[in-house]
């Protein structure tokens, strides 16, 4: 009884200071308590070997408490690639919620992004115990397809992607999306690869790191309202000047053996975490 009262003492304290600032920075944000499906998820033996290795820079736990994921939550994670958070929210929702995997465009013409898409269906039909919540769906704002039923989803979820939608010329319309499909009162979570302040747009676009600033940007415009950040996935060992940008670092390592020791020290990018709110 003592310890649960304590637990409720500290979340009316977090609501307490999110609702006077309006923004709760990373530490006080990442004390809040991982849930125990969300751990249970992250330690699943039904996860890949290799995807459970990159955990030590990606903080899955963490970044979806975060992000306040539920068990019967409706979210929406927008280009999941080869699934690497999707094992994870699969994990989590397959009881009582539900995961729309927003992939690329089914008709898309790029060799890469068919690949993907394909392979990624291919899992989710043959890992059925895991994925048995997923819907695979597709995000491509100009083919104006939706990536999930209009104002109902309860998270939209994005990871390293922001980059290339500035790239495809779309960014604007893909946060326009997310607003769409979010009920009132819901979160878009984005985790991005953190360029310095005042980097321009064009190193932005050839870097594949973008700024804070930007993202903020982005998501406002759209109509969304910052309410935390997080440094959960924070990585100062990164500069993020690199001769192949983002893409020099694990887990691309562009240059091969070139200086890879180097690299593999450095780890993963420096990573922004924000949380925003639809009113």
């Amino acid at each position: 009884m003592r310890i649960k009262l304590q637990k409720t003492r500290y979340r009316a304290l977090y609501q307490g200071v999110l609702m006077a600032t309006g923004l709760v920075l990373g530490t006080l944000a990442n004390a809040m308590e991982t849930s125990q499906d969300i751990q249970m998820a992250v330690e699943s033996s039904l996860r890949t070997a290799t995807n459970v290795e990159r955990d030590q820079f990606r903080h899955p736990a963490e970044t979806l408490t975060f992000f306040e994921i539920e068990r019967d939550d409706h979210v929406v994670e927008i280009w999941p690639g080869r699934g690497w958070y999707s094992e994870i929210l699969a994990g989590v929702l397959k009881a009582d919620g539900k995961l729309y995997a927003a992939h690329f465009a089914a008709n898309t013409e790029v060799k890469y992004f068919q690949r993907s898409r394909q392979n990624f269906e291919a899992r989710v039909t043959a890992e059925s115990e895991l994925f048995g919540a997923v819907e695979v769906t597709e995000f491509h704002p100009p083919s104006k397809v939706s990536a999930g039923p209009a104002t109902s989803a309860d998270h939209v979820l994005t990871f390293r992607n922001v980059h290339n939608w500035m790239k495809a010329g779309y960014a604007e319309a893909a946060f326009e999306e997310f607003f769409q499909l979010l009920k009132p009162g819901g979160i878009l979570g984005v985790v991005e690869h953190r360029a310095k302040p005042g980097t321009s747009l064009e190193d932005m676009i050839k870097s594949g790191y973008v700024t804070e600033d930007k993202v903020v940007e982005l998501a406002t415009a759209a109509g969304f309202t910052l309410e935390a950040k997080s440094e959960v996935n924070a990585n100062a060992k990164d500069s993020t000047v690199h001769p192949r940008g983002v893409w020099t670092l694990p887990p691309s390592l562009r240059l091969g053996d070139d200086q890879r020791s180097k690299y593999l020290a450095v780890g993963e990018s420096d990573r922004m975490t924000l949380k925003f709110r639809k009113p």
